[in-house]
């Protein structure tokens, strides 16, 4: 057990965001240094993670209680649905992995500390990042009362804390184990939706990103040279069933879904970007992202919902993505407008559904075909072989209303220019 020296008194219980790393682990000791007795939480959310080295790592180190929780299921249900309804991107590129994870872990952490009476609850995101933001309004949301320490944000740790080499010294001081392997020269976060890659090295925006930095989905160059053609249904705006058209391959429920799409979209290198941001305190970051399950259901959604919904209504509920997107982003999940945006475009949704066939194939999707039983698209009404319910000399009508407004424009501009 890492060597603390033994305080007179306890400042109280502190439930701390643990992920097993070397800057959680190092945080975990310093909490018991400051006086705490530390609970750590970790949450899997599809992360690759040894959770039961990651339990006997923060006993070792003195935590009073660890708990692993299987979140996988809800953040599907509960955080990716709602998300794939949404159709959001945030600035036109980002498809928010790391955005909706964190609400689903701090309920999870706060749901800890309420039942183990802890005063306070703690997390490693830095202060110059989004994360902060994402876990604190959630844990002031669901639990009013409680304290939050943020050691990067605190001069006595961050002032002695400058780099990793601080980092590992202390753990070495401390008997923290110190990861053998040299530390990538980036930071990565993974859940089952996505991985993001930041810093170190992709801190220039004019570096590309290394061959190999990526490990959620395959070089799209170097991917299946045969194309997998998928099937998806959507009830509701919600995907309840995909279908593999090649080997016939099925799942249905929520989690096996989203772990199939996920499978076929790294298989051929779908949902890679590199984008530069705005993040939420004001400054501009580069970030890497891999989402490729995502992308796929991004792609078909989009496509069943033009194909269901009323184009005036898809104006409007296409304005409150952008909102939610950017609620999302900046952590504000549990805000009432935020609430009241997911009830919105939950409601838009009630007639999307029907099935879309895609292929996915080299880093892209590919649609092919849809139908549905609620579909808006009327074929004798659009064929240009049938006449249908349409008299053609209407149109010169509506032609004509619609050019009043720009002839009278023009001949205002035309007066001022004589």
């Amino acid at each position: 057990m890492a060597q603390i020296a033994q305080m007179a008194q306890s400042k109280g219980t502190v439930v701390l965001a643990y992920s097993g790393g070397l800057d959680t682990s190092c945080i975990l000791v310093w909490l018991r240094e400051q006086g705490y007795e530390v609970i750590a939480y970790l949450a899997d959310v599809g992360q690759e993670e040894d959770f039961e080295a990651a339990r006997k790592k923060a006993t070792s180190l003195g935590a009073k209680k660890v708990f692993i929780e299987d979140l996988r299921k809800e953040f599907v249900e509960e955080f990716i649905w709602p998300w794939v309804q949404s159709s959001a991107v945030y600035e036109d590129r980002y498809l928010l992995g790391t955005s909706l994870a964190r609400p689903c872990i701090a309920r999870g952490q706060v749901k800890v500390a309420k039942q183990e009476k802890a005063q306070f609850v703690s997390h490693g995101a830095t202060g110059k990042g989004n994360d902060q933001v994402r876990f604190e309004l959630t844990c002031y949301a669901l639990y009013p009362e409680v304290k939050i320490i943020s050691p990067w944000r605190q001069p006595e740790f961050y002032n002695r804390f400058l780099g990793r080499k601080d980092l590992v010294a202390y753990a070495k001081d401390h008997g923290i184990p110190v990861p053998v392997t040299p530390k990538d020269p980036w930071s990565m976060d993974a859940n089952i939706m996505h991985i993001s890659y930041e810093s170190g090295i992709l801190e220039n925006p004019w570096n590309h990103a290394p061959d190999g930095m990526q490990t959620m989905t395959i070089d799209p160059m170097k991917s299946t040279n045969t194309p997998d053609k998928l099937e998806i249904e959507f009830k509701h705006g919600v995907p309840i069933k995909v279908t593999n058209l090649g080997d016939k391959t099925t799942c249905n429920s929520p989690l096996e879904l989203f772990q199939y799409v996920n499978k076929i979209g790294s298989k051929h290198g779908v949902g890679r970007i590199d984008i530069v941001e705005n993040r939420f305190i004001g400054m501009k970051s580069r970030g890497v992202y891999e989402t490729p399950g995502g992308t796929i259901l991004y792609h078909a959604h989009l496509d069943i919902e033009t194909f269901t919904m009323d184009k005036e209504v898809r104006k409007i509920k296409r304005d409150l993505a952008v909102r939610f997107s950017e609620q999302l982003y900046n952590g504000f999940w549990n805000s009432p407008e935020c609430a009241f945006v997911r009830h919105c475009i939950n409601k838009s949704q009630e007639s999307v559904e029907g099935k879309v066939q895609m292929s996915v194939f080299k880093g892209q999707v590919y649609i092919l075909g849809r139908e549905s039983p609620t579909s808006l698209y009327n074929e004798a009404l659009v064929s240009m072989n049938v006449q249908g319910d349409y008299d053609p000399i209407d149109a010169g009508g509506f032609i004509k209303i619609c050019s009043l407004r720009l002839k009278e424009y023009h001949r205002l501009q035309s007066s001022k220019s004589t």
